[in-house]
């Protein structure tokens, strides 16, 4: 079994590359940093297919970022994702890929969903407007990979994850999603004695979380076990479970040790008032998320202190 993970030294993309050499089985992985494979360019990405022949792609390579990021860089989210996953999807379609696994985002469901969100409730009214066009990028990614499993019979799933966090996450000061950021601001207001930390919004929000290596294990189990052709192309993976924004920043104050204040600024915006992802049938099939969220946080925090390199 040859196996490419794009985008292996992501989080995502990390966590499955861990998880399959921990395994018993004997893949083949193979990987490329972009300096060897720039996979917005058609040429290189269909070029290397035809090469290496994988049996299996983990299309785990994205622009991703928080609010702040999306809000900033809404050209290079729409067309870096659009490139990124036609390049990939149609070459692995072209060179006789057995399964693709595309990741989508929990973000993309729309702002008013009801909740726990079921993967049927994809484009049933308006998007978040914070992250909109990540999204429409990442819906489209979803839609190619129908339209080729229609059309072709091709077995390309697409897996929606919740809020992802853990080990080798990015903790850009500007560009980080909610997690590596409040870790980051709290670690950076212990270590300079501030008296508080500023946190976006209101606190009201409800988030979902999940663990990047809960994910890597939900993710490998799919892939042997999953047929689109009986069950569908679009699957969630979460937990189940989720909590306000202000019991994250609280939780990870206490993991941290910080002993100031939290101070919501609510002029900054809150994104969609909650996330839950609707679960059932990822569980049905025999998968559930085995990492509490404390916990997760705890070894994501130790990571953050023993790697120097995630604070620059």
């Amino acid at each position: 079994m040859k196996i490419f993970v794009a985008g292996h030294k992501g989080l995502v993309g990390n966590s499955i590359l861990k998880r399959l050499y921990q395994s018993r089985k004997k893949y083949e992985i193979i990987t490329k940093d972009r300096s060897e494979l720039d996979l917005t360019d058609y040429a290189q990405v269909f070029n290397f297919f035809y090469k290496e022949k994988p049996d299996w792609v983990f299309l785990a390579a994205a622009k991703v970022g928080g609010i702040c990021a999306n809000m900033t860089y809404p050209v290079e989210f729409l067309l870096d994702n659009l490139r990124i996953q036609n390049n990939v999807i149609e070459a692995s379609f072209r060179h006789d890929v057995a399964k693709l696994m595309f990741f989508g985002s929990s973000c993309i469901y729309p702002r008013q969903c009801p909740q726990p969100i079921k993967e049927e409730y994809l484009l049933s009214s308006e998007l978040e407007p914070t992250n909109e066009f990540y999204a429409i990028a990442k819906i489209s990614g979803i839609k190619l990979c129908k339209a080729y499993n229609r059309e072709y019979g091709a077995n390309f799933i697409s897996v929606m994850p919740t809020n992802l966090y853990g080990i080798n996450d990015n903790y850009h000061p500007q560009n980080a999603h909610v997690i590596p950021m409040l870790i980051r601001r709290f670690h950076e207001a212990k270590e300079n004695k501030l008296k508080d930390v500023v946190v976006w919004g209101t606190g009201k929000p409800m988030r979902e979380f999940l663990f990047a290596d809960d994910l890597a294990d939900a993710c490998i189990f799919l892939m042997e076990n999953y047929l689109v052709a009986e069950m569908g192309e679009l699957i969630n993976i979460g937990t189940g479970e989720d909590c306000t924004i202000l019991a994250l920043a609280e939780l990870i104050k206490e993991i941290v040790g910080y002993q100031g204040k939290i101070v919501l600024d609510a002029t900054k915006p809150d994104g969609t008032p909650r996330k839950l992802l609707d679960v059932n049938k990822i569980n049905l099939l025999g998968w559930k998320a085995s990492t509490l969220l404390k916990d997760g946080l705890a070894v994501t925090y130790t990571d953050f202190l023993i790697n120097p390199l995630l604070r620059k």
